[in-house]
């Protein structure tokens, strides 16, 4: 077994942090501020943000929109219902009023008959 030698823990240690180093380094210049390539691509990525930031705000605002139309149309709703009660009253004040007008004229119907009877029994009497 000639002359393999086993690195240490402390090298194989020193040697992994050597690579991280050069690997950040690499990252660090593959993704420097004045490469076309990275400025367009944040760019992109920029216009994405502010389109859909843009959608956003619009949903929000139909939703918003939609929200006041269906209050509006609460109020409305509750506005009829109201008038509708309200002549509903004046309804059955008025069917009532009609109901004693009507009773009072056939009682007084009733009165003539039973009177005009009356008188002609004591004309026969006589």
């Amino acid at each position: 077994m000639g002359g393999f030698k086993d690195p240490g823990y402390l090298e194989r240690k020193s040697a992994a942090t050597d690579a991280r180093k050069t690997a950040l380094e690499k990252f660090r210049a593959g993704t420097a501020a004045n490469d076309p390539a990275v400025a367009e691509r944040q760019a992109a990525r920029e216009a994405v943000r502010i389109a859909r930031d843009a959608r956003a705000a619009e949903r929000k605002a139909a939703k918003a929109a939609r929200e006041i139309e269906l209050a509006q149309e609460a109020v409305r709703a509750k506005e009829l219902a109201e008038q509708a009660a309200i002549d509903a009253a004046a309804q059955a004040k008025s069917d009532a009023a009609e109901k004693v007008e009507r009773e009072a004229a056939e009682a007084a119907e009733r009165k003539a008959v039973r009177d005009a009877r009356y008188a002609a029994r004591k004309a026969r009497k006589r």
